[in-house]
């Protein structure tokens, strides 16, 4: 086993200047028109950061996080709640838009600030179902047991302490009508060193179904310290499905997507969606209309079993699911 540093430590290290990134991969701002006026702001572990190739400035990882001028024109279409979120909240922190599950803004805070996120705009400061021990949270899912499923989001939920963690999950075993738990996280991705033997302890004692939904947009996301990551999760009993966003300039070419889908089964992790862009301000650079998007998937069923073929799916605000589109 890889020895872990703390991985509290390990986020303090990260990236959070734009010039310190570029000049640890080689490039100047004079490679890149980057933006002006960027209100998100750049947060890159160091780990994630080593796997970008040295001296590209069309690196599909640099591309993933780095705020390019791009951002700073303006788009027809693209708004700040794209999947309509705050239309479905029942509370601080709670989304209900989907039959028999619910989804917890558990916090603001990533491991990393990816640019085409569909939450960079979200009002955290008004909606953290984590706030006050979890209570409100906790009153609505008491309360209604038509949920069968809770699933922690973010933010990334994994950014809250494993204690945090364990309060909800303590409180939640008294409602009888839970039969799943789900968690959604890009940290096992950017930044490993979180899935440590406390973590695994908490996720090991759940007394419920457990799938871990991670997000990787390329292979060459994975490093050694990802896949004994991920070996991690599956010890402990976790059912493991990766989404990506279909990105252009990351992964807008068959051979990225099959490439991609390999190193996940390779790690034990099954493709379960390639999302269009969800219109978020600031991310329609990377945005790939859904006629080259099937066309995308149809070469790649040509070149892959077909449970390696990720779902093409785009999240319609007032659908009550994903709009499976191939």
């Amino acid at each position: 086993m890889l020895p872990l540093r703390p991985w509290k430590l390990l986020l303090r290290e990260a990236f959070r200047d734009v010039d310190q990134l570029l000049a640890f991969r080689g490039l100047s701002r004079a490679d890149l028109a980057l933006s002006t006026s960027a209100s998100f702001p750049l947060l890159v572990p160091r780990g994630f950061a080593e796997r970008m190739r040295h001296g590209d400035a069309a690196d599909p990882l640099l591309r993933q996080v780095i705020p390019l001028a791009e951002e700073d024109q303006p788009a027809p279409g693209f708004v700040s709640d794209p999947v309509g979120d705050l239309a479905r909240t029942r509370g601080p922190g709670l989304i209900h838009k989907y039959p028999h599950r619910v989804l917890l803004i558990a916090t603001g805070s990533c491991a990393i600030h990816c640019r085409y996120c569909f939450r960079r705009h979200f009002p955290y400061s008004e909606e953290l179902a984590a706030r006050e021990h979890w209570s409100d949270a906790l009153a609505q899912i008491g309360a209604d047991d038509s949920i069968h499923e809770v699933i922690l989001s973010g933010g990334d939920p994994l950014s809250l302490a494993t204690a945090k963690l364990q309060e909800l999950t303590d409180a939640l075993r008294a409602f009888k009508h839970l039969r799943r738990f789900r968690i959604h996280t890009r940290w096992p991705i950017a930044l490993p060193e979180r899935v440590d033997t406390e973590l695994l302890r908490w996720l090991s004692g759940l007394p419920w179904p457990l799938t871990i939904v991670v997000h990787a947009n390329h292979a060459r996301e994975f490093d050694d310290h990802v896949r004994a990551a991920l070996q991690r999760l599956r010890g402990a009993g976790a059912v493991l499905l990766n989404q990506s966003v279909l990105l252009r300039g990351v992964n807008d070419t068959v051979a990225a997507l099959r490439e991609l889908s390999e190193t996940l089964a390779d790690g034990g992790v099954t493709p379960y969606y390639l999302h269009l862009l969800d219109r978020v301000v600031g991310a329609a650079h990377f945005e790939i209309g859904l006629r080259e998007a099937r066309a995308l998937i149809r070469a790649l069923r040509g070149q892959l079993p077909g449970y390696l073929v990720p779902r093409l799916a785009r999240e319609v605000p007032g659908r009550s699911s994903k709009t499976v589109l191939a």
